[in-house]
């Protein structure tokens, strides 16, 4: 799915960040592994013990801009984050500083990809607001009762929708 050339630039992409993190810290930085595999609706995930970054190939071919400017840097950024302090919050004021300072980024957690390319299956759930669909993850915790969820607008918790399972997670 991914071209080799692809992958090259990506590698490219994050052996220059890291370049960046060592010139402005003037400290030596391991460059991580960089692996290809779906991981949900995530856009990308450090591994900061084994030193890898993982990339959704899928989100990867439908947002490449995005990639190269926000989660490449997002992602390494956790990695020099990691090295430089060890253990901190994943999205604390030393990663967001990395972010904006080093790499000239907007420290953003989260995307607005599409996810349709995904084909991920969710569970219609009712709220105040209408309907809403959780990923099958969330709908498993609800059916063992070991969370339930809040609508972020009305605040009402989400009632799972009897039979109306198996629709496209948005």
């Amino acid at each position: 799915m991914i071209c080799k050339e692809d992958k090259a630039q990506v590698k490219q992409r994050v052996h220059a960040l890291f370049s960046q993190a060592q010139d402005h810290f003037s400290i030596p930085l391991t460059v991580p592994e960089i692996t290809w595999r779906r991981c949900g609706k995530n856009a990308g995930t450090a591994n900061l013990t084994t030193n890898k970054i993982n990339f959704n190939p899928v989100l990867f071919c439908h947002n490449r801009e995005a990639y190269f400017s926000d989660v490449i840097p997002h992602e390494v950024s956790h990695v020099v984050v990691h090295q430089l302090y060890g253990k901190v919050p994943p999205h604390g004021r030393q990663w967001q500083w990395v972010m904006t300072s080093v790499f000239d980024t907007p420290a953003k957690t989260t995307h607005n990809f599409d996810l349709t390319p995904l084909g991920l299956k969710g569970f219609s759930y009712q709220c105040a607001c209408g309907e809403i669909t959780l990923s099958v993850r969330r709908h498993n915790k609800v059916m063992r009762n070991q969370q339930q969820y809040i609508c972020r607008q009305c605040r009402n918790i989400l009632i799972y929708v009897e039979g109306g399972k198996h629709h496209n997670v948005e």
